[in-house]
């Protein structure tokens, strides 16, 4: 959380100097679309994060293709090394209430059921936040759209990005672990 927090405010003070150091408009318009823009993103996602949320988890299961990830897809993630920084990639699952910073029951296919169903719904939640994030250039009156509005933007859409390459990430070994799972469970049974 201190990561993207550090990155939000040293965003935030570079966008605003620069607009500042150019006179693209008062400093305190600058100052003020700065705070405006950040602030509307974080609500954007907010509302993007609790519409899908709603949505029914069938949407959102193991099998759904949608959510498949290539073969090309986890050598790509294997070439960045996303196993070496995942972890500081903010995670707000648990404010919908499902946390995904830790496999918590392991050994219970619902459960991992249930953890696929959410980094799918948070896939999704990212994905749409992309362009969503660009809408308030719409309303960012003159030069800012550009100078404030678009920086920020670009920002969000970063942010987004890195949860979205973890959540893919992951989501092939969980249900690699729920195969496993529902396989020794039918073999119980027979």
């Amino acid at each position: 959380m201190k990561l993207y927090l550090t990155v939000i405010g040293t965003a935030m003070l570079l966008i605003s100097a620069v607009n500042i150091l150019f006179g693209t408009a008062t400093w305190y318009n600058i100052i003020i679309a700065v705070i405006l823009c950040t602030a509307a993103q974080f609500a954007l996602d907010g509302l993007i994060a609790i519409l899908i949320n709603h949505l029914p988890d069938r949407l959102f299961g193991a099998s759904n293709p949608l959510y498949a990830v290539s073969e090309a897809e986890k050598k790509l993630y294997k070439a960045i090394r996303v196993r070496s920084w995942k972890d500081k990639v903010w995670e707000l699952g648990g404010l919908g209430g499902f946390s995904k910073k830790n496999l918590n029951d392991p050994n219970s296919p619902e459960y991992i059921e249930k953890f696929i169903i959410e980094c799918n719904k948070g896939v999704l939640t990212h994905r749409l936040s992309y362009p969503i994030g660009f809408l308030p250039m719409l309303f960012i009156p003159n030069v800012c759209a550009l100078t404030v509005a678009l920086p920020v933007a670009t920002v969000n859409l970063f942010l987004n990005i890195l949860p979205t390459v973890v959540l893919r990430y992951n989501t092939p070994k969980l249900q690699a672990m729920l195969k496993r799972l529902q396989r020794r469970s039918e073999a119980v049974e027979k």
